[in-house]
């Protein structure tokens, strides 16, 4: 899939992507958690290295700290 084409899931993964860090803002976030209700809320079947890179895009321009705990 390509990278800018938007998929009907797609607009629904980036507002619980939003959501959940509105939610957390103030709290450390582990990615693997977070990762865990992007799926749970979406039901999206993107990759977890996809999950993640948009949950550090996202949090970055918000300020949020999130814990890398891939091990």
């Amino acid at each position: 899939m390509l990278p800018n084409v938007d998929t009907p899931n797609s607009t629904n993964v980036a507002a619980c992507c939003d959501k959940l860090l509105a939610e957390r803002r103030t709290a450390l976030l582990s990615m693997k958690d977070a990762i865990a209700v992007l799926r749970e809320r979406s039901g999206t079947d993107r990759s977890d290295a996809d999950l993640a890179g948009l949950i550090a895009k996202k949090a970055a321009l918000l300020g949020v700290a999130v814990v890398s705990d891939q091990h």
